[in-house]
């Protein structure tokens, strides 16, 4: 005869393992995984706080990754793989795994110092409620890689900077300023007041090669299934699409933010005369 729960019991079991859910995804932020961002979180000088290392691996990579960690006189555990799969927040740990100091997010305000400081244009991202971390990594890569100033994000309904982010920005997560706000429409409005003009991703848009990219600028993109919110897309000075010829009408959110971005940077690099 098989065994039967009673409904309370069943239910309980079911909130200890969402308490379980909770308390796991809490204890993965502040992980980094993979040789090359254990590697750039050393060499960004933030914090590392312990490092675990598949004991017997002696590769170049993961050796360097140990005399860093020495040199440093961070806490270095070589353990084995059993540990480091549980440790491992993507499943593609690589040998090393490291806790380091949460990441920290700055002011929108030091995004804006460190374009004046440079003697540029404000190239600024802000991301309405993206929620795939994998994307997030990715734009911050790719703000990254165009010279943008900084990211900005909502504080609620969106990914914050986690172990996932960070892989998935290839490092660039350390180099590049990520902001969280409470109103993304109002910072909007504040950021205007510093000059800039904002443009936002939509496929009802005109066409990105139509419209002036240069100048201040804020590159809006939206979320994954609801693309820009209303509020957001009405704070914006234009809505600009990306011209498609295929069956499907829209592109992954870090795609459309690459393609946008370096648009921008075309646009920025003919109007200099380089």
């Amino acid at each position: 005869m098989a065994n039967k729960e009673y409904p309370k019991k069943k239910e309980q079991r079911k909130q200890a393992g969402h308490m379980k859910e909770k308390t796991d995804r809490r204890d993965t932020e502040g992980i980094v995984e993979g040789r090359n961002p254990v590697l750039e979180a050393f060499r960004s000088g933030q914090t590392v706080e312990r490092v675990y290392v598949l004991d017997g691996c002696l590769d170049g990579p993961i050796q360097n990754i140990v005399r860093e960690a020495k040199r440093l006189k961070c806490r270095l555990d070589f353990v084995t793989k059993e540990r480091l799969e549980q440790l491992s927040v993507t499943g593609h740990h690589q040998g090393v795994v490291a806790k380091v100091a949460a990441f920290a997010y700055v002011e929108v305000s030091d995004m804006l110092e460190v374009a004046r400081s440079k003697g540029e244009d404000p190239f600024l991202f802000l991301l309405d409620e993206i929620e795939d971390p994998h994307n997030l990594g990715a734009i911050i890569r790719t703000a990254n890689q165009v010279g943008a100033h900084g990211v900005i994000i909502p504080k609620h309904r969106a990914v914050g900077l986690t172990a996932t982010v960070a892989r998935a920005s290839a490092g660039a997560i350390h180099y590049t300023p990520v902001a969280k706000v409470t109103n993304l429409s109002q910072t909007i409005e504040e950021l205007k007041k510093e000059g800039l003009w904002f443009v936002c991703a939509d496929m009802d848009g005109e066409l990105m090669y139509q419209q002036n990219l240069t100048g201040a600028v804020g590159l809006v993109i939206g979320n994954e299934g609801s693309g820009v919110s209303r509020l957001v897309k009405e704070k914006c000075d234009f809505i600009t699409a990306i011209p498609m010829k295929g069956q499907i009408d829209s592109l992954n959110a870090s795609v459309a933010a690459g393609v946008l971005a370096y648009e921008i940077v075309r646009q920025r690099i003919e109007k200099s005369g380089l």
